[in-house]
């Protein structure tokens, strides 16, 4: 596997297959070829359906210049992954050059062929939770410390810089007020439920305000932090800073959590997938709940098989979970099953806490099981828009609150 660092990327929303996967892109295709007078660009599956609320072509845009074409092509369904891209570039009428990538998840891109396991620079020698865990029983260490005994020296730093950004989504997140980029006129809440907290101190309501503010900035484009993904970027910080500023959590031991989490959902990316338009939604809020479940359970004081527990129960309770987002956009149902999740987590990490580690079910093998089941899922319930809630009689305007 790589490095942890690759799954919190820091960038803008709203969405890392959709945004930042072909920002990235972008970007590396015009270093190739800068005398390029203008440009095309096709977008395949997933990126063809959703891309317009996902703000692809914005992006792309922004990156190559106004003098670029983008093709929406729903209906070429690349067999590699769903999130498919290629790009052309013209010098006059001659086409200087083209390429084709997908966007995989967390911000992510891979080549047609490339092996999706295959990376540059692997990190851990181990694959699997359970070899994890009998080679730290071995070696009598924490997944804290297997996490740092194969990490370079400057991770706390990067760490740091990813908590930072983190809290300073929040801390946005929580003073906005207004409505949301789009059709949907979806209200901010995030200040309101921070407003409540303030009245109420219940570590639920801080839960839900710290996930709403950052799912809120995803949704705006702001900058936040893939964990795994911008879709499910407001499950963890939620938890992590939740435990910090109401439980009181040492800075320290926060960083650390970070990596907890990051190991797991660094497992689910090398065996399965953390790209909705693959796996569906259980691949990013599923997973950003097992990763916050193993990071609470750390920061609760629990051992290493607690700490697997918790990330498989959080996991195996989203097996099957669609992404089936309205208007092709991270806001309906994407906002509102962040913060939920985020309690759940907790959950999750509490029942782990009251057994001795013990269980029958591995988190390796539902890892597994939420691959077949992505694949087992129709297309319209993986980030197409074309079933599901995406497709549901809604009223014309919001009710009243």
């Amino acid at each position: 596997m790589e490095s942890i660092k690759k799954i919190y990327l820091i960038g803008r929303g709203p969405s890392s297959s959709h945004t930042m996967g072909p920002e990235k892109a972008s970007k590396n295709f015009l270093s190739k070829y800068p005398q390029a007078s203008h440009f095309q660009v096709e977008l395949y599956g997933s990126l063809a359906l959703t891309g317009k609320g996902h703000m692809t072509d914005v992006v792309i845009k922004e990156v190559l210049g106004e003098n670029t074409e983008i093709f929406f092509l729903p209906l070429v369904e690349p067999s590699y992954h769903p999130n498919g891209m290629k790009f052309m570039a013209y010098f006059g009428a001659e086409l200087i050059g083209e390429w084709k990538v997908y966007s995989v998840g967390g911000g992510e891109l891979k080549e047609e062929g490339e092996e999706r396991k295959g990376y540059k620079a692997p990190v851990y020698p181990h694959h699997y939770m359970e070899d994890i865990l009998v080679y730290c029983k071995q070696e009598q260490i924490s997944l804290v410390e297997y996490v740092d005994r194969y990490e370079s020296s400057d991770l706390n730093a990067y760490l740091e810089e990813v908590l930072n950004a983190m809290e300073a989504a929040i801390y946005r997140g929580i003073a906005t007020e207004g409505v949301l980029p789009g059709r949907l006129k979806i209200k901010r809440k995030a200040k309101t439920f921070y407003d409540k907290y303030l009245e109420n101190h219940r570590f639920p309501t801080i839960l839900y305000a710290y996930s709403l503010a950052s799912s809120e900035e995803n949704a705006s484009g702001g900058t936040i932090v893939t964990a795994p993904t911008c879709g499910s970027c407001g499950v963890l910080p939620a938890v992590l800073f939740g435990m910090h500023y109401h439980h009181h959590s040492p800075r320290e031991n926060v960083v650390n959590a970070l990596k907890i989490a990051g190991l797991v959902g660094n497992l689910v990316k090398h065996n399965a997938s953390i790209s909705g338009a693959e796996v569906g939604c259980q691949g990013e809020v599923g997973v950003a709940c097992s990763m916050a479940a193993a990071a609470a359970a750390y920061l609760k004081g629990g051992n290493n098989s607690v700490i697997e527990y918790a990330a498989e129960i959080a996991l195996e309770h989203h097996l099957g979970m669609t992404c089936d987002p309205i208007d092709g956009m991270v806001q309906i149902p994407c906002i509102e099953r962040n913060a939920l999740s985020a309690q759940y987590a907790i959950n999750a990490s509490e029942y782990a806490l009251m057994t001795d580690g013990s269980h029958h079910i591995t988190l390796d093998s539902v890892i597994e099981v939420m691959k077949e089941t992505g694949k087992d899922m129709h297309a319209k319930y993986r980030e197409t828009s074309l079933g599901g809630l995406a497709t549901v009689k809604r009223t014309k305007e919001p009710p009243k609150e």
